[in-house]
């Protein structure tokens, strides 16, 4: 897939806000990482559960990258189906800092938000 800027979500597409990408941003600089690769995978106490992990390995054919301000996220094709005008942002809150997306297709979520379902 192509390789985008994309700051806020367009309608079937993936985006990262501003705060998500300037954190991983300070991530890859310091892990000399070449991308977060964000996904979904069979899990959790929902169904469905996000992965975010730090990638050396190339894109592929089947990725969609995100880079903007000096981040690079990937997402596979299977991930960007359930995805799809969704939003990864950072939050850094009294309850800790993490990673959280923003996903009009889940229809629930487990408390934590890091497993989903779709009905």
């Amino acid at each position: 897939m192509t390789e985008q800027n994309a700051s806020l979500g367009v309608p079937g597409s993936f985006g990262v806000t501003d705060r998500a990408a300037a954190q991983i941003a300070q991530i890859l600089s310091a892990q000399s990482s070449a991308a977060l690769r964000v996904a979904v995978l069979a899990g959790g106490c929902s169904g469905f559960q996000y992965s975010f992990d730090l990638d050396e390995a190339p894109p592929t054919d089947e990725d969609m990258v995100i880079e903007r301000d000096g981040a690079r996220v990937l997402v596979d094709q299977s991930s960007l189906t359930l995805l799809g005008g969704a939003q990864l942002d950072y939050t850094d809150a009294l309850m800790g800092a993490h990673f959280a997306i923003k996903n009009p297709n889940a229809t629930s979520a487990c408390g934590c938000g890091s497993s989903f379902s779709i009905d």
